[in-house]
């Protein structure tokens, strides 16, 4: 055999000696002699080569010719001589990247050149039959010369649509890649076009397109009528799909097209996938004259009609496995139908249509059943889409179409959907989605276990459906009821046991909480409760136990309005609930303490009052029976039931009359106990607080503290007092001994165990003060009395500690800290922000500066800081010296060229922000525009030329708007410029449009002057809005051809947000829409 070094035959390996990969580079980069086509195919065998233990430096080497402006010209050399595929790909991208960012510099000859030598490569290539090999490269280069139709056509190339016509009747392969290619032009020019062209070039390129349709459609016509070929005329329909968004209607209307489909295409397997994308498309043309209406009835009407030649309705073939070719078609064929019924629903509730609309909705309701989650969620969007449109027609008054009559009697628009509807039911029932609340799950081996890691689609999936459920609920309450009664009988009886069963039942059940009137959310719920409760009793196992818990759990938890009105209810409920925090099986506790928060949010005024055959409020038997209570619990378990009841204790309400105060010790009792025999130990002797075991209860104390502050609110200052300034001594002391750990071993300190344990009691301390001062509220502690009683004690050891510390041992929860300071407590703390910048400023932008990865932490709380500041304590920033005035800003701009997507948009509003403030006064305002205005506008504009932030696109315009309209307005009145380096009567207007266009052509060597001026020009216009402005900027970003087609759609992403916002709105108008969890606030009328 052939002797190989690590899989690379010698022969390959003795080539490469000739030359060192350093010889090999200056050889192919020397443009002074041929270029070595066999070198290259060497170097780039090795790139290639996973195991070649070159290949890092012959990554090198191709990276250093991409990067060669001039290396394109050796493209044709490469193509023609190359033995390598892999080297005429790479040939491809440097002619395609050329075309793309250079073509309007090059020599007019050089374009020609370019274009026909691709034309000539094309034709040459698709003439002749192609193996598999070379199919995907002939694509690649059918993509080349889109990328210059893009350059060149209409304008200075416009017989391009009549050449390829013409040249696609001299030969069926060669008409086959027309096909491809005309294909990838419609899809440029009208899908991905306004991504990577000016809106102008777009305008232009589908006006062209259509002007020349004909030609093609002729084409389309006569290969579709006449070729026998396969391939040929699947290629030919899939280009036709692309052309029906958007070709005129003439083209499908008043032609044999449609016919064509239906009966030459659709009934043929090998075409019938292709067939009904095309008619896909035409059903799903909307926004058209009352005209088109009986065309679709009848494009409906014969579809439905071939459909069921081969596919019939209730045939044997919709039960037992598929193969993947059936999925795809059964996928194609809920598109065509969904598409059909969300444009042209209305066509077809007419009496002469309602048996074939019913037969096609029938259709769709079998399709939901298929066991394929992707088919699933095309239905589910449009099951979505009809419910909510019956619901709305019902709720608004709205305009209701003619009576059918069906059965010789007349009924409102949703009745005669009523089987249907109760189809859908049926479906969605069975095939719930999991909530997010559900943390027990069965795995791939069919085990129960806590659940690890949230499916972020499933979760987007159970939206859709919940509310999908909710509008067929509202529909049909009875209906609903009666399905998930009749399932929930069968769980109980055996007859449909399973786990999956049970899951998806009680997921839909609690799905619809708020649908219903409180009478029958009473009557449905009490046979619910019940029910499951009793199955809880009759199940035996681990596994099927920890099932019904769940989703006894999942229940009571989405009807709190329920178990508000049946204290004995809910008292049963929970209860159950304190049982299941003894359930030791995974995830069962996690659920009972999350459920328990769920219902003491939404219930509590029913804890803290006098209820009925009670002798105390249910609160004080609570904290008494606490400790047995949380026996089984782990500590985050423990830390979630505290977080319950201070919830509890949070309720202010005229009704209630229980000491909260009182309660609130009683609550803490256990941890200041704990915390008080830890303090006792250590008056004893410091060391006892350096036992492993005394720092982890010291830091379940603080968490337990934290969560207690968080739900309480301003009560906590009760508590805080007992423990403040012990705790602030502890800080000290573990502050103390970290520097001296620092000291001793070096930064490496910083990672022992030990050390990190006591970090995390400093930061719990942090956490603990800033939800505190978050919570902080009169009349038990309001701003001024943080300020002056609570402030003091905290910044000499956290400030003074912080600063001295190294930048390992420091932590961001100081920021964090610091930033709630200045939020909350705003000018009463103004004196104290010079004495904060002093000791945490200069200090942490020495940490985050250095590159844009490292603690990551300080960086956003940093920043968060900045902005704090800069809102609340304004006049404080100008109070500093003028060099840390400048760190400010340098601070914000390098915020602004961050990598990091959160980091750069907080310099970006905090930049915006500072800008409103300076302009407001005028004391700082001329001062602060002579320093730093122009080097501001050089910065954004070099952010918004970048590819690194595009998400920051509005904020880019919004402060170009705003520093170029300042200067236009002459609210600027210092110059920006030196006069002495000007000509006299210089004014800024004229200086920054000469400064800007003189930046930008130097930046952008394939700009021209003409191009920059009307883009400068029109920064200054001050009659432009926000919008057209964005619209003005995206069109010169495309002409930059610094923004490439990959991702420019965050350029548009301010426009999704506003509709997402829309569609949120019309949610929360709909009855048990919006999760109770969701909705703000308790659900109390007596609060």
């Amino acid at each position: 055999g052939v002797v190989r070094v690590r899989d690379v035959p010698l022969v390959a390996t003795l080539q490469l000696s000739v030359f060192t990969m350093e010889e090999a580079q200056v050889k192919l980069l020397d443009f002074s002699q041929a270029f070595d086509v066999s070198l290259l195919d060497q170097v780039i065998t090795t790139a290639y080569n996973p195991t070649h233990p070159s290949r890092n430096d012959a990554n090198t080497i191709l990276m250093a010719l991409q990067a060669n402006a001039d290396m394109w010209t050796r493209s044709d050399a490469i193509l023609e001589q190359s033995k390598e595929m892999m080297s005429r790909y790479f040939a491809l991208s440097l002619l395609e990247d050329a075309v793309r960012t250079r073509w309007k510099i090059l020599p007019s000859e050089q374009r020609e050149g370019i274009k026909n030598y691709i034309v000539t490569k094309v034709i040459e290539m698709s003439s002749t039959p192609l193996d598999p090999q070379t199919k995907p490269f002939v694509g690649k280069l059918n993509l080349t010369l889109i990328t210059v139709l893009k350059q060149e056509w209409p304008h200075n190339w416009p017989t391009f649509i009549s050449d390829l016509v013409g040249s696609s009747k001299t030969s069926e392969l060669l008409c086959e890649n027309n096909m491809k290619i005309l294909c990838l032009l419609s899809e440029e020019v009208f899908e991905f076009g306004k991504e990577d062209m000016t809106s102008q070039k777009c305008k232009v390129m589908k006006e062209s397109l259509n002007e020349e349709f004909s030609s093609v459609y002729q084409l389309c016509e006569f290969i579709l009528t006449h070729s026998k070929k396969e391939s040929l005329l699947v290629v030919t329909l899939n280009t036709l799909q692309r052309f029906l968004t958007w070709i005129p209607l003439g083209f499908i209307f008043q032609t044999n097209l449609i016919h064509t489909l239906l009966d030459n295409f659709f009934p043929v397997p090998a075409f019938r996938s292709s067939a009904i994308q095309c008619l896909t498309e035409i059903a799903t043309l909307t926004d058209l004259e009352p005209q088109y209406d009986t065309l679709f009835q009848s494009l409906y009407m014969k579809f439905l009609a071939r459909l069921g030649e081969f596919l019939p309705i209730n045939g044997g073939w919709w039960v037992g496995e598929r193969t993947d070719a059936e999925l795809a078609f059964i996928r194609h064929l809920s598109l065509f139908f969904c598409g059909f019924f969300k444009a042209h629903l209305k066509t077809l509730e007419t009496p002469s249509h309602s048996v074939s609309l019913l037969t096609g909705l029938e259709y769709l309701v079998r399709i939901s059943e298929v066991p394929d989650n992707e088919i699933f969620k095309i239905c589910l969007d449009y099951w979505h889409l009809l419910a909510a449109d019956l619901y709305e027609s019902e709720n608004k008054g709205a305009p209701v179409p003619q009576p059918l009559q069906i059965g010789g009697a007349g009924f409102q628009r949703k009745m005669q959907y009523q089987k249907i509807l109760s189809g859908v039911r049926m479906v969605m029932i069975s095939r719930m989605a999991k909530p997010e609340e559900v943390l027990i799950v069965e795995d791939e081996n069919g085990d129960v276990v806590r659940e690890t890691t949230k499916d972020t689609e499933l979760l987007a999936q159970y939206k859709t459906m919940k509310e999908c459920l909710v509008y067929l609920t509202h529909l049909n309450y009875d209906d609903t009821e009666t399905i998930m009664l009749q399932k929930l009988s069968m769980q109980v009886d055996g007859t449909q046991w399973s786990w999956n069963n049970l899951n998806t039942l009680c997921w839909g059940i609690g799905s619809i909480s708020g649908a219903m009137n409180e009478e029958e959310e009473k009557r449905f719920l009490v046979t619910v409760i019940k029910d499951l409760l009793g199955l809880c009793e009759k199940k035996r196992g681990k596994d099927n136990k920890a099932i019904v818990a769940s989703n006894i759990m999942y229940v009571v938890g989405q009807y709190p309005r329920f178990l508000k009105q049946h204290w004995k209810f809910l008292k049963t409920v929970v209860n159950k609930l304190f049982e299941f925090m003894h359930e030791v099986h995974p995830g069962v506790q996690d659920m009972a303490c999350d459920t328990f928060l769920k219902i003491a949010q939404k219930c509590k005024r029913k804890f803290v009052t006098l209820q009925a055959g009670e002798t105390n409020p249910f609160i004080v038997e609570l904290v008494d029976t606490l400790p047995q209570i949380i026996s089984d619990l782990e500590p985050h378990q423990v830390q979630a039931f505290y977080e319950s009841v201070g919830t509890l204790l949070s309720d202010r309400g005229q009704a209630v009359t229980i000491n909260r105060v009182q309660l609130l010790q009683r609550l803490m009792n256990l941890p200041n106990r704990s915390w008080k025999m830890i303090l006792d130990n250590a008056n004893q002797g410091v060391e006892s607080l350096m036992q492993p075991e005394t720092i982890k209860e010291v830091i379940k104390i603080l968490k337990s503290n934290s969560r207690v502050c968080a739900t309480v609110g301003p009560l906590y200052i009760h508590q805080l007092k007992e423990i403040f300034l012990d705790m602030l001594n502890i800080y000290k002391v573990y502050s103390e001994r970290i520097s001296e750990a620092v000291k001793q071993g070096g930064k490496i300190a910083t990672r022992h165990a030990l050390t990190r344990s006591m970090r995390t009691v400093k930061q719990e301390v942090l956490k603990l003060l800033s939800v505190f001062i978050e919570m902080s509220d009169s009349p038990d502690c309001g701003p001024v009395d943080i300020a002056t009683g609570f402030l003091p004690p905290v910044l000499d050891p956290i400030l003074g500690d912080y600063k001295r510390n190294v930048a390992e041992a420091r932590d961001a929860e100081v920021l964090g800290l610091f930033t709630v300071v200045i939020k909350k407590l705003k000018n009463h703390v103004e004196a104290e922000v010079p004495r904060i910048m002093d000791a945490v400023f200069e200090v942490t932008l020495q940490m985050i500066t250095t590159n844009f990865e490292d603690f990551p932490d300080h960086r956003v709380k940093f920043f968060g800081f900045l902005r704090a500041v800069n809102l609340h304590c304004f006049a404080s920033l100008f109070q500093l010296p003028a060099e840390h005035q400048r760190y400010v800003v340098d601070s914000v701009v390098w915020a602004m060229k961050h990598t990091g997507r959160d980091i750069s948009e907080t310099g970006l509003d905090i930049l915006f922000e500072l800008l409103q403030n300076v302009s407001t006064t005028p004391a700082v305002a001329q001062g602060f525009y002579q320093q730093f205005l122009l080097a501001l506008i050089r910065d954004v504009l070099a952010v918004l030329t970048d590819r690194l932030h595009k998400s920051g696109f509005k904020m880019h315009a919004t402060l170009l708007r705003t520093m170029f309209h300042l200067v236009k307005q002459e609210q600027v009145t210092v110059p920006l410029f030196d006069p002495a380096t000007q000509p006299p009567g210089q004014t800024n207007v004229g200086f920054l449009t000469e400064h800007v266009s003189s930046l930008l052509l130097t930046s952008f060597p394939n700009l021209t002057s003409t191009q920059v001026k009307p883009f400068v020009a029109g920064l200054f216009d001050i009659n432009i809005d926000l919008p057209t402005f964005k619209t003005h900027l995206r069109n010169f970003l495309i002409e930059l051809t610094e923004f490439n087609v990959e991702d420019n759609k965050q350029l548009f992403e301010e426009e999704q947000q506003a509709q997402a916002a829309q569609q949120m709105a019309q949610r929360s108008a709909v009855p048990g829409m919006v999760k109770p969890s969701e909705i703000q606030g308790e659900m109390d009328d007596d609060l």
